[in-house]
């Protein structure tokens, strides 16, 4: 199986995936466990011998540009009742993905700070580097530091990783050419104090989507500097933002257009709930609720106790319990109009350095049971149109370390629904650092006219 999902990969831009879990430039191991999860999420086992046949009948296709997820056609082949071989059932479910490749260009892609998010972007980029129709990371701009090793510096955080681990591949720094190199792709780090110092056309960079990680400027003005560097046409918050499009993806993104220079990514945790709140509403109603974040503390805080310009955030992040704000319930309405005024918030930070959850408490205007809720929402995370904003949890061992380097913005714990008369209680899980840079990229890829179409398509 896996010199047929590279080849698909490199030669044809077509990802492969197991029910939602991507099998592309994964070990042996990430292969069989993409496997056995089908058996939580479908009460039933699937193994290498259901889908290596189904793998062999997508490459003798023409495909080109496409999500296939083998598992899912593996597991609608099984439940075929029209007497087909498993090659025409095949061709059929990818009839619109047979066709040859087009010849768009690479959107150039740059990286205005360097810090957690950034550098996880950098990851994600890296990973699809060398793939036809997609972006292209051309440079990171960073402020210069004061050791005389600052690439060396900026290389070893991308190289290693208490959280998130050891990247994946080779790099290397270039000091002649003021570059980080990794897996063969040259990062020009740019040193510079604000946008507009920036010329990126003398780095051979144009019509670049800057995609910016700092936080610094969050309202239109503030990040509409960036659209003034040559080199430059569209710019990306990875914050919320006022006086700008917020957008989740899943949800609010068909409300980009061509016109749109300057665009908010949300938080993390409003693209954690966004989706499930829309799952819900969209089934059930929600009259009001409450959503309460249980987060992991932020480098905002402080790591002893020290004066800090925000109420109880002064003190030491790794020791305490923090009850802070946040504004992603009323952020909600801004993804999801209809929710507007309906959901209040507050936030706990917590002693651990990544994966949060929030506990949404909504009064429903129907009936909810609890294994009725769970089935809608499995169904959701694995066959609708949120699929990949979604995911769904059963085990009864799953912790909050389970769920670091999830890709998808949130994902239900199902044991822990609660669920009675016109009201529930879910808990979802968030990597807020890895999912989230998961749904900018994502949102990027809209930006960019380069996201793969899914097959199987919903039935």
């Amino acid at each position: 199986m896996v010199p047929l999902v590279g080849h698909l990969y490199r030669d044809r831009n077509v990802e492969i995936s197991i029910f939602g879990r991507l099998i592309v430039k994964r070990s042996v191991i990430d292969i069989l466990k993409a496997h056995r999860y089908v058996r939580q999420v479908e009460g039933e086992e699937l193994s290498v011998i259901d889908t290596f046949p189904v793998l062999e009948a997508v490459n003798d296709l023409d495909v080109h540009n496409a999500h296939i997820d083998i598992g899912k056609l593996a597991v609608s082949f099984r439940k075929e009742t029209g007497g087909r071989s498993l090659q025409d059932f095949v061709e059929e479910e990818l009839a619109d993905a047979v066709g040859p490749a087009d010849d768009r260009q690479p959107t150039d892609v740059v990286l205005y700070g360097f810090g957690r998010i950034g550098r996880l972007l950098t990851r994600l980029l890296i990973d699809r580097a060398g793939v036809g129709h997609t972006m292209r990371l051309r440079a990171v701009v960073v402020r210069k530091g004061k050791a005389d090793n600052d690439l060396e510096k900026r290389a070893s955080l991308l190289r290693r990783d208490s959280v998130h681990g050891s990247f994946k591949g080779t790099i290397q720094v270039d000091e002649v050419n003021q570059a980080i190199v990794a897996n063969g792709v040259m990062i020009k780090v740019i040193f510079a104090d604000s946008p507009e110092e920036i010329d990126y056309t003398e780095y051979g960079i144009n019509d670049a989507l800057i995609i910016d990680n700092t936080g610094m400027w969050r309202d239109h003005d503030g990040l509409s500097r960036h659209l003034k560097c040559k080199g430059a046409s569209r710019a990306l918050l990875t914050a919320p933002g006022k006086g700008m499009k917020n957008i989740v993806m899943g949800v609010n993104h068909t409300d980009i257009t061509d016109e749109d220079r300057v665009l908010s990514a949300a938080s993390c945790t409003t693209n954690a709930i966004v989706p499930v709140l829309k799952a819900v509403n969209d089934r059930y109603g929600v009259v009001n609720g409450h959503v309460e974040t249980v987060h992991s503390y932020t480098n905002d805080q402080n790591l002893i106790d020290n004066y800090h310009k925000g109420s109880r955030r002064g003190r030491a992040a790794a020791l305490n319990m923090v009850i802070t704000e946040t504004g992603a319930a009323k952020a909600v309405s801004k993804a999801l109009p209809e929710l507007e005024g309906k959901l209040t918030g507050n936030a706990i930070r917590v002693p651990t350095p990544n994966v949060s959850m929030a506990i949404l408490n909504l009064n429903l205007e129907s009936v909810v049971e609890k294994e009725e809720l769970n089935n809608y929402l499995r169904e959701i995370a694995l066959y609708s149109d949120l699929q990949k904003q979604v995911d769904f949890s059963n085990s009864p061992e799953a912790v909050s370390s389970d769920f670091v380097g999830s890709r998808a913005a949130g994902v239900v714990d199902a044991l822990a629904t609660i669920a009675e008369d016109k009201r529930c209680v879910l808990y979802v899980w968030y990597d807020n650092e890895f999912g989230y840079s998961c749904q900018v990229v994502r949102m990027a890829q809209h930006m960019s006219n380069c996201t793969l179409r899914a097959f199987p398509k919903k039935h």
